[in-house]
């Protein structure tokens, strides 16, 4: 992983030196728009609605538009004469119970990792949010701009989570939640005990991705059935060994999605991928075509020819030695 940050943890005294790491990543399959019928990328021109003639990127200012109606420009200079927090602290404002911080407020994940040098004070401050079940409520300068966040301890590495300031949560109006509504107690102990009947340990890794293996099976089967479109050469000096296993994983895919679909196991004479060239030993088995009508020899011949090869050269050596004495 590469750091992103680099400052330091301030709390009362103690300075541990850091840095900063991102601690998810996205497996989305991304997308482009492309063209239906020749798979060309579309692509979009910055155009001006007034004059309708194409903007450079230079000439491009961030606009902010009132609630009247009236559009307010704003150029680099006046983002520049801005208060910028370029600081590489993250200063410790308080430590709270871990329990009142709402999850709705929190925000990215992000890993640090202590210095060569700051090894002890960054176990000492893990062990002391562990022992106390707080977390760290605290400031930093990430990408020119102060944020809220908090620290806690996940396994053995100290996590700062940035979080939303109070303004950007939501409030929820729903009418229907005003109402009265009536209650059994039979009914209340019956959903308790449906809860109870699913209680379980929570482990994250039982959980999969459904959606995104199916469209991985999906473009593995288009893939392997040649429904693709070159948009690059191809690099010169392959390994064969890779392509092999290429195909292998590829032809694999394609037999767990026909499985899944029949329920059956799938037959390799239904997969559609060019299998590699055989080597020259197997193609002597092969019959290969033939001019003129003659029918191909059998295979007990093959291993004879070697020796009709040597009974030629013995012929010929014996009849050029007789031209030779007479």
């Amino acid at each position: 992983m590469r750091s992103i940050w680099k400052g330091a943890v301030s709390f009362g005294l103690v300075n541990v030196p850091v840095k900063l790491y991102a601690a998810t990543q996205d497996h989305d399959i991304r997308f482009h728009q492309v063209h239906r019928e020749d798979g060309g990328r579309i692509r979009y021109k910055r155009t001006c609605d007034v004059c309708g003639s194409e903007v450079s990127f230079a000439d491009i200012a961030k606009g902010y538009e009132t609630s009247d109606g009236k559009l307010v420009t704003l150029t680099q200079e006046d983002f520049d004469s801005l208060p910028v927090a370029t600081g590489r602290e993250i200063d410790v404002v308080e430590f709270v119970p871990a329990g009142e911080v709402d999850p709705m407020l929190l925000d990215k994940s992000y890993y640090l990792e202590p210095d060569s040098r700051a090894a002890k004070p960054y176990a000492l401050l893990r062990e002391a949010l562990q022992e106390t079940d707080r977390m760290a409520v605290v400031k930093v300068a990430l990408r020119q701009r102060e944020t809220l966040a908090v620290l806690r301890v996940r396994d053995k590495v100290i996590v700062l989570q940035t979080m939303l300031w109070p303004d950007e949560i939501r409030k929820p109006a729903f009418d229907i939640l005003d109402q009265e509504v009536e209650l059994r107690p039979q009914e209340v102990q019956m959903a308790s005990s449906l809860v109870d009947s699913l209680v379980s340990d929570f482990n994250p890794d039982q959980f999969e991705d459904d959606y995104k293996a199916a469209l991985e099976t999906l473009i593995d089967t288009k893939v392997s059935g040649g429904d693709v479109a070159d948009l690059a050469p191809k690099a010169s000096g392959r390994d064969d060994a890779e392509v092999v296993d290429l195909m292998t994983a590829l032809q694999r895919s394609v037999q767990r999605a026909q499985e899944a679909r029949a329920g059956v196991a799938a037959t390799p004479a239904v997969v559609a991928v060019d299998e590699p060239e055989p080597p020259k030993q197997t193609r002597k088995k092969t019959p290969a075509k033939q001019s003129g009508g003659k029918k191909p020899a059998p295979k007990s011949t093959s291993a004879k020819t070697p020796a009709k090869k040597a009974a030629k050269k013995s012929s010929a050596k014996k009849t050029a030695a007789a031209r030779q004495s007479a």
